[in-house]
């Protein structure tokens, strides 16, 4: 069955705006909500809501209105997304990446494992993070590094994609790990991971739009917080996802070029963290702060 996604086209202000109108509408309800910039210089977002075809007719009917009372001119638009089976994508030609204690690898790779390796293995799936990547390996690095030396009593993992990194966190301590991601397919192929890697119990996957989902009160405040995403997202977002962090925690944050670095560190000194390190891989920079 086919997914859609209904989307407004607009300004951030106004993108942001409805997002939060949205969320309020529909709650916990298995929706994916999300903004999307589409061109920075023109100041061009879509705000949109993800469904399955079965579920459109109900859900445009209460965007609509939703929409009606502060956005009347908005246009709702819509967009079937394809049905592509990105699982048949092998990972064959790409060798194993180790990155600290880890090991991430395929499935025709399990021969690779030494002993001592604490192994995670992805096979190319539908969404974006298998280990091969300089951010996802960056965080892998300072993950292992942070949980080593100190303590960390539950950890989020914030845009998961493959559930590379929830799984990394389980693995190295016995703790709760909240993996979240704005994408229902993404979610749903982190829990299939973690299933794949023998980890019966102790992390939770939500599909949850930023922090507007309650699944963040409900499991936090955290020890440690990793967000793999993308520079100008992480910088938006500092203010509040510190709220979310407890005394003494530490963050890690990923998918920055080099040069977005110093942007990255000013936003989230201005939330009141403080900055401890950061280390480069293939072009891209991991960060990892702290709430002294």
């Amino acid at each position: 069955m086919s997914e859609i996604r209904l989307y407004v086209t607009t300004t951030e202000s106004k993108a942001e705006e409805i997002l939060d109108l949205l969320s309020a509408v529909f709650g916990e309800e298995d929706f994916a909500i999300g903004t999307t910039e589409i061109d920075e210089k023109k100041d061009i977002w879509e705000a949109s809501i993800y469904m399955m075809a079965e579920d459109e007719a109900e859900v445009q009917s209460r965007v609509e209105d939703a929409l009606k009372a502060s956005f009347p001119d908005a246009r709702l638009e819509r967009e079937v997304i394809p049905e592509i089976d990105w699982v048949v994508k092998s990972l064959e030609g790409l060798k194993p990446v180790r990155a600290g204690r880890f090991l991430v690898h395929g499935s025709h790779d399990r021969d690779k494992v030494r002993s001592g390796d604490i192994a995670i293995e992805i096979d190319a799936g539908q969404a974006f993070g298998t280990g091969h990547h300089g951010t996802t390996a960056g965080c892998l690095e300072v993950i292992d590094s942070v949980v080593r030396s100190r303590p960390v009593r539950n950890a989020l993992d914030l845009g998961t994609g493959s559930g590379v990194l929830a799984i990394a966190v389980r693995k190295l301590r016995n703790i709760p790990v909240l993996a979240t991601d704005i994408d229902p397919i993404a979610t749903k192929v982190a829990a299939e991971n973690v299933r794949r890697n023998g980890i019966a119990s102790g992390i939770v996957t939500r599909t949850a739009p930023g922090f507007h989902s309650t699944a963040f009160s409900d499991h936090g405040p955290f020890d440690l917080i990793i967000a793999n995403i993308l520079a100008r997202p992480l910088i938006r977002m500092a203010p509040k996802l510190a709220t979310h962090l407890a005394p003494g925690g530490s963050v890690i944050l990923s998918g920055i070029l080099a040069a977005q670095r110093w942007k990255v560190i000013a936003a989230y000194s201005g939330a009141r963290l403080r900055h401890v390190r950061t280390i480069w891989r293939n072009g891209w920079v991991t960060i990892h702060l702290d709430r002294p």
